[in-house]
């Protein structure tokens, strides 16, 4: 098994190779707003640190948000080519939940991630990681109101300190979390779907006659 792992859904543009044992290389790069620029490199980056080749690949992964509409997009189309022209098994997860596995857990827990226009990307989760409720999106504000006091895990937590109970862990998605959860089983694979949520920010123009 070679797999091939990566999530575009935040500003964080993250990748990871996996041979099934173990996380051979991985890499990072700040993609807010250039995911298309950012992700090809920092996938030929932790491929020649893994010594491998695409033609080595058996799968790949991709978290398939929620997120915002060019940065998600860019992600899943990568896995749906890779795995169309490659052969490849391919592997669908909730961003979220990649943020939720770095959890140490007291107990009930929320994940946000920055979804812009002064919202949240949020899901809930029980004692024992598992997500019980979302991926949904909303104000901190809402967010807050509806669960006070329960903790807030993930970047969300720290855009919106003021509004939302930190939980002492602003963790972004990480590809090498994404590939051990996958090999390992212990996530609620999605198909190649990116989670939007919302339409786009931008739309294209109708032009009328």
């Amino acid at each position: 098994m070679l797999l091939l792992a990566f999530d575009t859904a935040t500003p964080v543009v993250t990748v990871a190779v996996h041979d099934g044992r173990s996380v051979l290389a991985d890499a990072h790069a700040e993609g807010s707003m250039v995911h298309g620029e950012r992700l090809a490199p920092a996938v030929q980056e932790a491929m020649a640190a893994a010594g491998a080749a695409m033609g080595d690949l058996t799968d790949v992964a991709v978290g398939v948000g929620p997120g915002p509409f060019t940065g998600l997009r860019v992600g899943v189309v990568t896995a749906l080519t890779l795995a169309h022209t490659l052969g490849l098994r391919s592997h669908g997860v909730c961003t979220l939940d990649t943020v939720a596995a770095q959890v140490e857990p007291a107990g009930p827990y929320l994940v946000a991630t920055d979804a812009r226009r002064k919202e949240v990307y949020w899901a809930r989760y029980d004692a024992d990681g598992g997500r019980v409720e979302g991926p949904d999106v909303a104000t901190p504000a809402t967010l807050a109101a509806r669960f006070p006091g329960l903790p807030v895990h993930g970047p969300g937590a720290r855009l919106y300190a003021d509004l939302l109970t930190g939980g002492g862990d602003a963790a972004e998605p990480s590809a090498r979390v994404l590939a051990e959860l996958v090999v390992q089983g212990r996530v609620a694979e999605l198909p190649l779907q990116p989670l939007y949520l919302r339409r786009p920010d931008a739309v294209p123009r109708v032009v009328r006659p």
